[in-house]
């Protein structure tokens, strides 16, 4: 069976006050499945496990907050078929876009640059 990388979009819901600011995380989540709508099935299941606040105890920024399962952003099959992915196996991508060499080395060094996603 094939191996399905899946781009989830997890969001922090703040719990007082005002909602100000949106914390996003992209997590990349691994699933075997025999077609791409299994694994969109099995990686919205396997996603909302990740919802909640640590019985009680998760803060974000200091503030009592919850993670919440925004969705699913896309689920590309590895190029890897066998029975596991491997060391080296490409699992996932993602297409951006840069205005200049600067803003590219920018990316590369982790700074902040402004960048389309591409896909």
């Amino acid at each position: 069976m094939p191996w399905f990388a899946a781009h989830v979009i997890m969001s922090v819901r703040f719990k007082d006050g005002k909602q100000d600011k949106y914390p996003v995380w992209e997590n990349i989540i691994l699933v075997e499945a025999a077609t791409d709508k299994e694994a969109w099935d099995q990686v919205r299941a396997r996603a909302k496990e990740d919802e909640g606040d640590s019985r009680g105890s998760f803060t974000w920024g200091g503030r009592p907050a919850s993670w919440v399962f925004a969705g699913v952003r896309k689920v590309i099959m590895s190029d890897y078929l066998g029975t596991q992915p491997q060391s080296g196996t490409e699992v996932t991508y993602s297409e951006l876009e840069v205005a200049t060499a600067e803003d590219l080395q920018k990316l590369v060094d982790g700074g902040r640059v402004d960048l389309t996603y591409v896909e």
